[in-house]
């Protein structure tokens, strides 16, 4: 299982201590299991036939962030697509945190998977994940930003006011819930957790969203593709907080399999996802609050390349062990 290694400069001794399975870093390094013949820092598939997985039903589950009943409407159509191509039976896993998926994956449980932002690094190089799309818009365009909200009234006006309060992060591996923010308030700002503001970790973009709406917490950094979802539902309204900061834009969610299936499957398995057709669909009704409305091919190597510089800003290890 992986265990993180999170410096107190980030976080502080209090809620480091509550970091058990969380981790990423900077430099893609594989876990010695696997190998990256052509350079391109994710797992190669076996080379010996013996160890591809053809398993007769595939497993898929869409990244933690909200209500995972939501998704399994949401994502029916398009794993009957996926069924239809692949020739297999295709069954939703609802997970209920980053943690389960990855050890689902490692565990060669979750065969396909959508893994947020900050979440990529460790399931590439501890488990063995393979992502090779990206929902976008109809011209190409992806991404969101990070954004560190406040609710009205809160006495919070800018980014400094921070001091002193009560800010939530998602959990540790989410790149807009955690290490963007803490990159930014620390080098930006000069904010460091639990020194200078006290920290928790919600679980998820919608708790913190809520957590905020609710006064549990002063603030909280979110990704602001969750929240114009849960806006678009009506779960929530736009007046109900206020923005104090909003990031560059960064890629979405990764869509990917396991390295080691079946290269046929494999192939057949990125068919799914870039022939599958939007148009009146539940996914695009979800999706459309985000403007996104179809898969795009993209590279671990070269999309995520500013996340393992955030990364590696805030000098985070991990062991796959």
């Amino acid at each position: 299982m992986p265990l993180a290694t999170i410096p107190r400069a980030l976080l502080g001794t209090t809620l480091a201590g509550a970091l058990a399975f969380t981790a990423l870093q900077a430099s893609a390094d594989l876990a010695p299991r696997f190998t990256d013949s052509d350079g391109d820092l994710v797992a190669d598939a076996p080379s010996d036939e013996s160890q591809w997985v053809d398993p007769d039903t595939l497993v898929f589950a869409y990244t933690p962030v909200e209500d995972p009943a939501v998704y399994v409407e949401v994502w029916a159509g398009f794993l009957e697509h996926m069924e239809e191509v692949t020739g297999k039976r295709v069954q939703f896993f609802p997970v209920q945190s980053n943690a389960a998926q990855l050890e689902a994956m490692r565990a060669g449980r979750l065969h396909v998977a959508g893994v947020n932002t900050g979440g990529n690094p460790l399931a590439v190089n501890c488990a063995g994940f393979v992502p090779f799309a990206m929902m976008a818009a109809e011209d190409g365009s992806y991404g969101y930003e990070m954004e560190i909200i406040t609710y009205p009234g809160s006495g919070i006006e800018n980014v400094e006011d921070l001091a002193g309060r009560s800010m939530a992060f998602t959990s540790p591996t989410s790149n807009s819930g955690f290490n963007a923010p803490s990159a930014l308030l620390r080098s930006e700002f000069g904010l460091v957790a639990e020194e200078d503001f006290e920290a928790a970790f919600s679980g998820s973009h919608d708790n913190s969203i809520l957590g905020v709406i609710n006064r549990d917490y002063d603030a909280a950094a979110i990704a602001n593709s969750v929240a114009g979802r849960m806006i678009a539902r009506g779960v929530v309204d736009e007046g109900d907080y206020e923005i104090l900061y909003t990031s560059e834009t960064f890629p979405t969610t990764g869509y990917g399999h396991l390295y080691n299936l079946h290269p046929d499957l494999a192939e057949k398995i990125r068919e799914a996802f870039f022939s599958f057709e939007w148009e009146g669909t539940a996914l695009a009704q979800e999706f459309a609050s985000a403007d996104e409305a179809q898969f795009i091919p993209i590279s671990y190597q070269e999309h995520w390349e500013v996340i393992r510089t955030i990364n590696e800003a805030n000098d985070v290890t991990y062991d796959c062990d």
